[in-house]
């Protein structure tokens, strides 16, 4: 059989292609909502363990949530190469599946944390799980439905994610989230493991990849590594660590800077802060997929990074106390920064073959998450740096997107191109 031969078309089959689509925006959904555990609970659960003799309070929070997220991004990365060539290897839905499962037995067991270091260990086990979801939700989706819908499936599955986070921001603006309540958020991570019944049930496999596979048996890690698709899985990677860093060593900060900004007197701050980003986020994603479909893939990033760019400069160096102008570009920011999660579900699928699609995509998408844990943990020490100053570290680390405006324009232009085979 000649590997390189066009897919044969599956039948068109309306509930198959729905449950496949809710399949990966309800699994990207509950990894958004378990995502956006750590941001909400992370001042309380840090105060509540902090030593007697743990010096400024917000020095120690700002070590303790760096080296946190840095575990998490860490985690991240190396669940989505291992999730993503289980997904070449044995199937998109088998592995996804074993993803849901593990990111949410772990985000639980956070409940029983007593340091922060055990916090740290249960976010990095947890994120083997959700770094391998991403890639393998995409890849199903994308290869089974019509391409002539990709650029809104790109947006509503970018969305998902933040639909997910401000699930978990509501719930906290309805529940204080405070040292004594902090730890039954943590217990709500164990309910996404009821999700993998229904996809070992309805979901179908991708044709795809089944057709992809008849010929031998992939070899994915090697083949995206190989000299013709080297520099696309680079640049790829560079791409999502742009806006990974951004998102990981700044955005996630925002409901813990406003928490400090009301010096902890009003607990549900940091829900609100948390809520409007997450609420712009799903607007930005949708937005980014319709800009990378409309203005061309580059294009579109280079005008997500300079907005994002000018937007970060607004809230960090022109807004120092909290209120409406504070939220309003909380909510801003949180929308431009995640744009480019509307645009990578549209961009990635098509730089990388069938046989390989799930592991290039989750390489470079989590692989992009170890440059964000290197920001992450700049961001703790600019904090040390600048004495506590969440705006003075994240003005600085939002400068990263300069450099995505210039290497975005050495990737190849994939617009109206099918999905390689």
């Amino acid at each position: 059989m000649n590997p390189t031969a066009p897919t044969p078309a599956a039948p068109v089959d309306n509930r198959r292609l729905v449950a496949v689509l809710l399949a990966a925006f309800l699994g990207w959904m509950f990894d958004g909502l378990e995502m956006g555990v750590f941001p909400l609970i992370a001042r309380p659960a840090l105060l509540q363990m902090q030593p007697a003799t743990g010096g400024p309070v917000d020095v120690f929070i700002g070590h303790w949530m760096g080296i946190i997220n840095a575990s998490f991004l860490v985690g991240a990365a190396t669940g989505g190469i291992v999730f993503g060539w289980l997904g070449d290897r044995l199937g998109r839905v088998r592995a996804m599946t074993l993803s849901i499962l593990f990111y949410s037995m772990f985000t639980a067991l956070t409940y029983f944390a007593q340091a922060p270091w055990h916090i740290a260990i249960t976010r990095f086990l947890a994120a083997l799980g959700m770094g391998g979801e991403w890639s393998l939700g995409v890849a199903l989706v994308m290869e089974i439905w019509p391409e002539k819908h990709r650029p809104l499936l790109a947006g509503v599955i970018g969305a998902s994610c933040n639909a997910g986070f401000l699930l978990i921001a509501l719930i906290g603006a309805t529940f204080s989230v405070t040292q004594t309540s902090w730890r039954w958020v943590a217990l709500i991570g164990a309910g996404p493991a009821l999700f993998t019944f229904f996809l070992r049930l309805f979901v179908p496999e991708s044709a795809r990849w089944q057709h992809s596979t008849k010929a031998a048996p992939a070899q994915p890690l090697r083949e995206i590594f190989a000299p013709n698709l080297r520099k696309t899985t680079l640049l790829a990677t560079l791409f999502c660590g742009i806006a990974l860093l951004v998102t990981w060593g700044v955005v996630q900060w925002l409901p813990a800077w406003a928490d400090q900004l009301v010096s902890g007197a009003n607990p549900k701050a940091k829900a609100y802060a948390q809520a409007l980003s997450a609420f712009g986020s799903v607007v930005g994603c949708l937005v980014g997929s319709w800009l990378g479909a409309k203005l061309g893939r580059r294009p579109a990033y280079f005008v997500m990074c300079l907005t994002s760019l000018i937007a970060c400069a607004i809230l960090f160096r022109g807004i120092s106390t909290y209120g409406g102008p504070f939220l309003f570009m909380v909510f801003v920011v949180g929308a431009l920064t995640a744009a480019f999660y509307g645009w990578t579900p549209l961009y990635l699928p098509e730089l990388f073959p069938t046989r390989m699609r799930a592991t290039g995509q989750g390489l470079a998408y989590n692989a992009g998450r170890i440059i964000a844990a290197v920001g992450t943990l700049q961001m703790g020490a600019l904090m040390k740096q600048f004495d506590g100053s969440y705006a003075r570290a994240g003005s600085v680390i939002s400068l990263i997107y300069i450099l995505g405006m210039i290497v975005i324009w050495f990737a190849p232009e994939t617009k109206d191109r099918p999905l390689p085979e």
